[in-house]
């Protein structure tokens, strides 16, 4: 059976929502960034990186990383396009999410991790708040005239929903965007999601 590890609000909550997609059994695990847990002598060695999400697969081994995780239940339980084109602008997609915008949130909330100075922390966190804000911008045009973002519903689209829960979090105005706000609602009319937003106490 598989497992997966997650902290409330994380980006773990895309990985959460697909499993709840499934509609197969799973198991699901807090990891409690308030008590450090993820520091843990038994949590790093589970995920060395002390992070989430991390999935435990059905024999036991451990799978980091969206960038991992998500295509491979994607392409497990039927929310991975077919097509060769539709797969190349998910995967892309993916890519962006983990390696452009997750890292100016982290600019904006943990400073610390790019310098012990300090005093560069507003400049850190400024130039982040910045750069996120752009990021959401251009998500918002990715999502013109599409009701998901590839042909059809796909583990994309709730990963997509982390920025959003994010971008609230960091007071943009997120009713602006249209098309990302669009996006929100036809996910909030699934099941699942509303699911596993309740469980993680998330508000939207």
């Amino acid at each position: 059976m598989l497992k997966l590890y997650y902290s409330p609000g994380a980006c773990s909550l895309a990985a959460h929502i697909v499993l709840e997609e499934t509609g197969e059994e799973y198991q699901s695990q807090h990891v409690q960034f308030t008590n450090s847990e993820q520091r843990s002598d038994t949590y790093l060695k589970i995920n060395p990186q002390g992070r989430v999400p991390t999935l435990l697969l059905d024999d036991g081994e451990p799978l980091s990383e969206n960038v991992a995780i998500l295509p491979y239940l994607g392409k497990r339980f039927g929310f991975w396009p077919t097509d060769p084109i539709a797969e190349a602008r998910v995967l892309c997609l993916i890519g962006f999410l983990a390696t452009s915008v997750h890292p100016s949130v982290a600019h904006m909330w943990r400073p610390y991790r790019y310098t012990s100075d300090s005093s560069a922390f507003p400049a850190i966190q400024e130039t982040g708040r910045n750069t996120f804000d752009d990021y959401l911008l251009q998500i918002d045009a990715k999502l013109a005239n599409q009701r998901w973002f590839s042909d059809r519903y796909s583990v994309v689209d709730p990963y997509l929903l982390v920025f959003y829960v994010w971008g609230q979090h960091r007071g943009y105005p997120m009713q602006d965007l249209k098309n990302f706000t669009a996006l929100k609602d036809r996910l909030l009319e699934r099941r699942a999601v509303q699911q596993v937003l309740a469980k993680e106490k998330i508000n939207l």
